[in-house]
């Protein structure tokens, strides 16, 4: 691709990155540029549109579904949805969260409870000046509200223990329960944490109810290396698939195929993805079933529509690390810059089959792209996806795939500025297959 295009859209994925340190402010973001382009928002607790035609999205904390429906005249027969084309992603990302007791004072210093969200590596957050994002809920007369808070300055920090007090200078092995409290204050009256946030958000701290507070690393993502051609960034796992994902949907509604483009985004995949907005909430199902009753079909239809729809399940893939090649399989080399990644796995740590590494195969032909395969050591745990659950939820094929990044959930992340483009290009014409 060339060099401007690739910088463009790399630039465009460390703006989005920097807007978006929770998964709350990822919906925000995605919801921004989808209204821009012309799409409505719906509650799931009201009415949708009757024919289904339009482009809408939905948002439940922080997973977001969006899709773009020809109505009844593009279905492949009346009253029916046709297939589905699914771009799936998650929108959280390993890091230290606030706990709900989080005030405590150590040895004359101020500390923050803080505790791992996800496989966070948690050598990667010491010695880093944090801020703090998320939600609050909060109490308005007799309802309650929900308010996204940000806080992008130096508040937090975890310190690392000096190298002269440790009993073995390679390192310190980490406590999740007693080494990773934040310093955020010295001396005098203990303050409340939960009360800073709320005056500095302009909310009564008495009216705060609840919270999902969580650190971020401050310091803005951005190209690096000798040619400009990496990229340096926090939660590159998965905000590198939501906004290549973003960017295939706009251009998949931009030229319309023969199935239906959706977009989905769930929270809490790096745990486990069980809860009310995760993949394996009914969120999506729900969402396709009312795509096909708004159209005029009904259960039939919405069955019939799945059997033919296919889920690429995007999530980051791991590049072989030029520092430790052995941990990789030696005949499946995974190159930065080398374009999107197809992920299996033997014992279904990955959803692809054959069916789904067709049609990914044939949509990275399709957008003159190069293919990566990849398999995970055999002697090594895997990790895994969306994808299984996904397809297991929607008996939906599905294809796992990713783009090649380094230091995966470490605090800063790496991957190459030209597979923003071609994975995007690559997930766009999976989105619009033709007849």
């Amino acid at each position: 691709m060339p060099v401007a295009e690739t910088t463009a859209t790399a630039a465009g994925l460390c703006a989005f990155i920097d807007a978006s340190p929770s998964p709350f402010h990822v919906c925000r973001t995605v919801a921004a540029e989808l209204d821009e382009h012309g799409f409505t928002r719906l509650s799931e607790s009201a009415p949708w549109p009757a024919g289904g035609a339009g482009r809408y999205y939905v948002v439940r904390a922080g997973s977001l579904v969006a899709w773009a429906d020809g109505g009844p005249d593009a279905a492949a027969g009346s009253g029916q949805a046709g297939p589905f084309r699914v771009v799936g992603a998650h929108t959280d990302s390993p890091n230290l969260r606030v706990k709900q007791h989080p005030d405590t004072a150590v040895a004359g210093w101020q500390m923050v409870g803080l505790e791992p969200y996800g496989g966070a590596w948690l050598n990667s957050w010491l010695d880093r000046d944090l801020g703090i994002s998320g939600r609050l809920s909060v109490r308005d007369g007799n309802t309650v509200r929900e308010q996204l808070i940000r806080i992008d300055e130096p508040i937090l920090r975890v310190p690392q223990l000096a190298i002269h007090l440790s009993d073995d200078r390679r390192g310190v092995q980490l406590d999740p329960q007693r080494h990773v409290n934040a310093v955020w204050g010295i001396g005098g009256e203990p303050r409340s944490f939960l009360a800073f946030v709320a005056e500095r958000s302009g909310i009564d701290p008495g009216a705060v109810l609840g919270w999902e507070l969580m650190t971020h690393d401050l310091v803005p993502s951005r190209l690096i290396g000798r040619d400009l051609d990496l990229i340096s960034a926090p939660r590159l796992d998965n905000q590198g698939t939501c906004y290549a994902g973003l960017r295939a949907f706009l251009a998949a509604i931009a030229e319309p195929g023969a199935a239906t483009p959706v977009l989905a985004m769930f929270d809490h995949e790096e745990v486990g993805s069980q809860s009310d907005r995760g993949a394996q909430s009914g969120l999506l199902p729900t969402v396709l079933e009312r795509i096909v009753l708004a159209r005029g079909g009904g259960r039939a239809e919405y069955l019939a529509a799945l059997a033919d729809s296919v889920c690429a399940s995007g999530d980051m893939a791991h590049a072989t690390h030029p520092n430790y090649p052995d941990r990789h399989e030696p005949s499946h080399r995974i190159e930065v810059n080398g374009g999107p990644v197809l992920k299996v796995n033997q014992n279904l740590r990955y959803a692809t089959d054959a069916t789904g590494a067709g049609a990914f195969a044939l949509a990275c032909a399709q957008a003159n792209v190069p293919l990566q395969r990849y398999v995970h050591r055999a002697d090594l745990p895997c990790g895994s996806t969306i994808g299984p659950m996904t397809a297991a939820r929607t008996g939906m094929s599905t294809v796992d795939v990713g783009a090649a990044q380094l230091a995966m959930h470490s605090a800063r992340e790496m991957m190459g500025a030209a597979d923003v483009p071609a994975y995007a290009a690559a997930l766009a014409a999976f989105l619009t297959p033709t007849p």
